[in-house]
C-alpha cells in the first residue's frame, strides 16, 4: 500500500475537526498557552497530599543539575541515610563527583573491551553500532553502583566537591565520547592489520591513560585518603584521622549490598515473570558483577517496597518520571493532565505496548521513602525523594500516587529477605540474555 494524502481527506478531515466547537476552545487556548497548563486537572491537583502512614527520616534534597547522574544520587542517597544513623548527623552527602570519576573510567575501559570482543563484527552493524551511538552515558543501573562501591568506596562530599563538569556533564561527555570513537577506531584498524590480541591491549592501555588524564582536568583528581572530621546534631567535634575511600565505606556505611535484589515490572511478551534476566554489553566495571533482574508481577514489587519502607529502608528505583508529572506539587498522578478531555480522544496504550514500542522506557532513578498504606494495608501512594533540588514539589520531594507505580515505575531494588523462597531461588538460575537495546537497560544510557 502506497496511499498518498489526497485533498479530498484533510477536507473531511477539516469538518470533522470544526464541528465539535470544544476543538476550537481547545485550540485558542493551546496556541497560547503550555498544553500542560490547559489539561492540568484542578481535581487532581486539590487531591495532593504529601501525607504518608509510613516515612523515613531523610535531609534535604539533593540536586544533580544539568547531569543525567540520577541513579548515582539515588543509590547514594540510601547509603547517606546509614552514615547519618550511625553519626547522629543533621545534614549529610556524599560525593556524587567522586563515584562519577570512577563511573566514567570504569566504563572507558567497558567500553573499548566491547570494542576488542566484537572486533569480527561488522562496523555498520547494529551491535557495533548501538555500542559506538552511547559510548560514554551519565546514566547507570543499580547494579553498576554496587560495583563502584565495592572497587571504590565512597568520600564525603566536601572531600570531592562538584565541579563545573560534574553539573553539567554535556562537553565532557562529548569530549570523551570523540576520544573513545577514535580509540574504537584504532582498535579495529589494529586488529584488520593482524595485530594481537596483546598488542591490543597496549593500545587500549594507552587511551585509558589519555582519558584518565582527561577525567582528571574536568572531575579533579580523586583521592586516595583524606582526613575524617565532623560535628554531630549536638555540635560535638569528632576527628577519625586519615582513612582511604574503601575504609570509610567498610565503617561508616552500615548496609549489606549483597543482600539486595532488583525486581522489575515488563509485562511484555518476551518476559515471561518469575525468570532472571541481564542486558549484553550492559555495564562499567568488567570484573563487577552484572546487571541481574528478576521480572515479577507489579503487586510483588509494590509488596516488598511497603514492606522495606515500614522497617526503615529507603528502596532505590526505576521509572519514566517524563511521564505525568506535574513539578509545581510534586505529583505522579495518572490523572493530573486531562489530556483525553482536551483532544477529545483516548490514549489507549498499556504498559507492555509502550515498553514494546518505544513510547516509554526507565529514564530515572529516585529514592521511595515513604508510603500510605489503606485500612487493610494496600498503598495508596509512595513519597518519593529526587534529586532536582528543593525547588518542586515539597521541598524536592515528590508524591507518587499507587496507579502511577503500575504504569511507569518499572524497578525497584530490595532486600531478598522481602521476597518469596521460591522467587529468590530464581537468583540461582542462568539468566536470559536481552539485547544491549533492550528498554531494561535504558536507565544506563540517561543523560
Amino acid at each position: 500500500m502506497n496511499k498518498p494524502i489526497q485533498s479530498e481527506d484533510i477536507h473531511r478531515f477539516s469538518e470533522r475537526f470544526a464541528v465539535d466547537p470544544k476543538n476550537r476552545l481547545a485550540m485558542n487556548a493551546v496556541t497560547k498557552n503550555d498544553i500542560a497548563t490547559v489539561a492540568l486537572s484542578r481535581e487532581a491537583v486539590t487531591r495532593v497530599r504529601h501525607i504518608y502512614s509510613h516515612v523515613i527520616e531523610t535531609p534535604e534534597a539533593t540536586d544533580q543539575k544539568s547531569s543525567g547522574r540520577c541513579w548515582l544520587f539515588a543509590g547514594l542517597n540510601t547509603l547517606r541515610l546509614t552514615v547519618m544513623r550511625k553519626l547522629n548527623l543533621e545534614q549529610f552527602e556524599l560525593s556524587q563527583t567522586y563515584l562519577m570519576f570512577w563511573d566514567k573510567f570504569e566504563k572507558i575501559n567497558f567500553f573499548l573491551e566491547a570494542i576488542i570482543q566484537t572486533r569480527d563484527e561488522p562496523r555498520d552493524g547494529r551491535l557495533v553500532m548501538c555500542l559506538l551511538a552511547d559510548p560514554i552515558p551519565d546514566g547507570g543501573q543499580w547494579d553498576m553502583f554496587v560495583n563502584l562501591v565495592r572497587k571504590y568506596g565512597v568520600v564525603p562530599k566536601a572531600v570531592v566537591p562538584e565541579t563545573y563538569s560534574s553539573s553539567s556533564s554535556k562537553t565532557m561527555n562529548a569530549l570523551l565520547a570523540a576520544k573513545m570513537r577514535e580509540g574504537a577506531q584504532v582498535l579495529r584498524e589494529l586488529h584488520a592489520q593482524g595485530a594481537s590480541l596483546e598488542a591490543l591491549s597496549k593500545a587500549k592501555d594507552e587511551l585509558l591513560a589519555d582519558c584518565y588524564t582527561m577525567l582528571c582536568i574536568h572531575l579533579g583528581q580523586p583521592p586516595e585518603s583524606f582526613v575524617w572530621e565532623w560535628r554531630d546534631k549536638e555540635k560535638k567535634f569528632h576527628r577519625h584521622g586519615t582513612i582511604t575511600p574503601q575504609e570509610f565505606m567498610e565503617q561508616y556505611v552500615d548496609c549489606a549490598l549483597d543482600d539486595y535484589v532488583c525486581l522489575i515490572n515488563a509485562p511484555t511478551a518476551d518476559k515471561p515473570y518469575d525468570r532472571l534476566y541481564t542486558v549484553s554489553y550492559l555495564g562499567n566495571v568488567v570484573e563487577g558483577q552484572p546487571v541481574h533482574y528478576i521480572n515479577a508481577e507489579i503487586e510483588v514489587l509494590k509488596q516488598a517496597s511497603a514492606a522495606m519502607i515500614a522497617d526503615g529502608k529507603p528502596v532505590w528505583f526505576g521509572c519514566d518520571v517524563s511521564k505525568l508529572l506535574e513539578r509545581q506539587t510534586g505529583a505522579l498522578d495518572l490523572e493530573i493532565y486531562d489530556y483525553e478531555l482536551l483532544y477529545g480522544l483516548p490514549f489507549k496504550q498499556d504498559k507492555a505496548g509502550r515498553l514494546d514500542y518505544g513510547d516509554s522506557q526507565m529514564g530515572h532513578a529516585m529514592v521511595l521513602t515513604g508510603v500510605n498504606l489503606d485500612d487493610e494495608g494496600k498503598p495508596l501512594q509512595w513519597r518519593v525523594e529526587n534529586s532536582w533540588g528543593g525547588t518542586i514539589g515539597e521541598k524536592g520531594y515528590l508524591v507518587m500516587s499507587d496507579p502511577w507505580f503500575e504504569e511507569f515505575l518499572y524497578e525497584v531494588v530490595v532486600d531478598k529477605s522481602y521476597l518469596s523462597a521460591e522467587l529468590a531461588a530464581v537468583l540461582d538460575t542462568d539468566p536470559l540474555v536481552l539485547p544491549p537495546w533492550d528498554p531494561m537497560g535504558s536507565l544506563a544510557k540517561a543523560y
